[in-house]
């Protein structure tokens, strides 16, 4: 059970994505500083530095909160007989489709800024851990190790189909100024990681 302390961490830590996210919408990230997200949550600036350490991270982090349990959910509520590599495949790609509500401006406002994207697609090694702990919990005769190196495989194949996306991105001849990701995202993070495929299935058994 989660204690006390960790529940307001938690709490403020949300407080502050949800904070640089907001005013990254309405002004644009290059004009919000980090003593307005850090009142705008009700904490000090030297409270926000202890849960990140830029604007940048906060605001993504906003829009990567949770994928990675979620995707570790997908991966052990899989039904017994689906293979591990279909499990863990599916899983991360259906966490990059359908954006919530809301999403889709903050990805474009991602998109157009080269220091957001960097953030964000570091964020993708956020799943490694919860990952590797779903494939040992599927497959409890996978040592480890074994499940890590799997995940931390699974993490880089899906950062380089995040790069390729968010580095494609074209401008819309009515919208000078914005740029839009090129390409189908779950479509690209299909590809990365299907040649990961045997090698998770070949744990597995």
């Amino acid at each position: 059970m989660t204690g006390l302390r960790e529940r307001k961490k938690q709490a403020t830590r949300e407080a502050l994505q949800a904070a640089a996210l907001r005013l990254a919408l309405e002004r644009g990230p290059g004009n919000v500083r980090v003593e307005e997200i850090a009142e705008a949550a009700g904490v000090s600036p030297r409270t926000y530095n202890n849960y990140f350490s830029s604007r940048e991270q906060a605001i993504v982090a906003a829009v990567a909160a949770d994928r990675a349990a979620h995707l570790a959910g997908a991966v052990t509520g899989r039904p017994a007989e689906v293979r591990l590599g279909d499990a863990v495949i599916d899983a991360v790609v259906a966490s990059y489709r359908d954006p919530a509500d809301g999403e889709q401006g903050a990805l474009l406002m991602i998109a157009a800024s080269p220091a957001l994207r960097a953030c964000y697609v570091d964020t993708v090694t956020t799943i490694e851990g919860p990952l590797a702990g779903a494939v040992v919990a599927r497959h409890p005769g996978i040592d480890p190790v074994t499940a890590r190196v799997l995940a931390a495989a699974v993490a880089a194949a899906a950062r380089i189909a995040l790069q390729q996306w968010l580095h494609g991105t074209t401008t819309p001849p009515s919208m000078p100024g914005f740029v839009v990701p090129s390409g189908s995202l779950p479509d690209l993070v299909r590809t990365a990681l299907t040649p990961l495929a045997p090698a998770l299935d070949a744990a597995a058994t």
